[in-house]
């Protein structure tokens, strides 16, 4: 058995490590040592998670799939939760998260009886848990796009996100000098979704000209 962590955060500004001591901590109290560590920027609401399917790649039946919070796992929507869970039941790894005490039992070796009847209460616990992650997640966007729509009705006050315009055009030099997207989002932290829309908006500028 090998205990694999997850750790993920949204937007490239958002530190991915940041939970790794937590992580670190849980194993370490009960005896355990983490194999690897998958990190990732990427939203929880999407499935285009290299490192989380890296992970489950990896993985051999029985390991486990640490995290700090259900949330770090899923954001999905029923449907995509329901495909990214086929898939862990697929591998039959354990779900273990920090924020969920029922799943701790399964970071150690137990009965099969014990074992089934943790991982039957774990499963009932990880489809509540993702369904309020998805819900906070609906409720913030809701409220921020109601935030942003208040802002515009008084001229001047949303400006919104500046662009950085020094690092843009760096990353397309990068891309233009024939830099992998991969080479590109390491060197610069830029997401892979922020390569997407400069890509496509120099596009349209050329196609314009």
């Amino acid at each position: 058995m090998f205990i694999r962590a997850y750790l993920r955060a949204s937007t490239q500004e958002q530190d991915a490590q940041r939970a790794r001591a937590a992580l670190d901590a849980f194993a370490e109290e009960r005896g355990l040592a983490i194999a690897a560590y998958y990190a990732e920027n990427e939203s929880g609401a999407s499935l285009k998670r290299p490192e989380l399917f890296r992970l489950l790649a990896d993985s051999k039946a029985g390991d486990v799939l640490l995290i700090e919070q259900v949330d770090r796992l899923s954001r999905l929507s029923d449907a995509d939760w329901q495909t990214l869970k086929v898939k862990i039941q697929e591998k039959r790894v354990r779900v273990v998260a920090l924020d969920l005490p029922t799943s701790w039992q399964l970071a150690t070796p137990g009965d099969e009886l014990t074992r089934r009847m943790l991982e039957a209460l774990n499963g009932m616990m990880l489809d509540m848990l993702a369904a309020i992650a998805r819900k906070d997640y609906e409720d913030r966007r809701r409220r921020t796009a109601e935030g942003i729509a208040k802002a515009k009705q008084v001229p001047g006050k949303y400006r919104g996100k500046p662009e950085d315009v020094e690092r843009n055009t760096a990353i397309l030099a990068l891309l233009a000098a024939g830099n992998t997207w991969s080479q590109v989002c390491a060197a610069t932290g830029a997401s892979r979704s922020t390569l997407s829309r400069l890509t496509k908006a120099k596009a349209a500028v050329v196609m314009v000209a």
